[in-house]
């Protein structure tokens, strides 16, 4: 669901150290979900890397194993995303000039470039379900789609007021925490 996508990408912005969260959905998520951050940002190796199963950027050695203290690990939801989707990642590190950007089509790497970008993260999900019509015919009208994508980014901004959150659905402001 659009809900649960939005979940695991503002987790993963808050993860990065985000100060400030831009969510945009376009009907109830179904045609475009945008999370933009301005958090740490990931290494073009990283960025590319993300997409692949079971990687993560949190455990370096056995120690870290027993130091974890975030919502997940960064990236373990992106593959499955990606693989229901037309998803392009765009991140920028503060030590790097330039960004990365990486593109998927139903899961398929479709490229990745150096691009102009600002520091942090942008993940943009676009076309939910284009190549499984069958889960799409499940999802519910865009209302109530938009209604639980809302209720899951309120409780996230409600859990970390140290956040600004702007949240925007088909281009009209619902809220901003900035």
């Amino acid at each position: 669901r659009p809900g649960s996508i939005v979940k695991e990408l503002v987790e993963n912005a808050l993860d990065a150290g985000a100060a400030s969260i831009e969510i945009l959905i376009r009907h109830g998520g179904k045609s475009l979900i945008r999370v933009s951050d301005d958090g740490c940002g990931m290494s073009s190796e990283d960025a590319e890397l993300a997409f692949q199963r079971y990687a993560t950027s949190k455990i370096s050695n056995v120690e870290d194993l027993g130091a974890i203290a975030s919502y997940g690990f960064r990236g373990e939801a992106l593959p499955s995303i990606a693989a229901v989707s037309r998803l392009k990642l765009t991140t920028r590190t503060a030590e790097r000039d330039t960004g990365t950007e990486v593109s998927l089509e139903g899961g398929k790497f479709t490229g990745a470039k150096e691009c102009p970008s600002r520091k942090g993260t942008t993940i943009e999900v676009r076309d939910l379900f284009f190549n499984t019509p069958a889960r799409r015919k499940f999802m519910k009208a865009d209302s109530t789609e938009t209604g639980y994508v809302e209720e899951v980014v309120t409780n996230l901004a409600l859990s970390r007021l140290d956040v600004g959150f702007h949240f925007k659905s088909s281009d009209k402001t619902v809220w901003n925490l900035l």
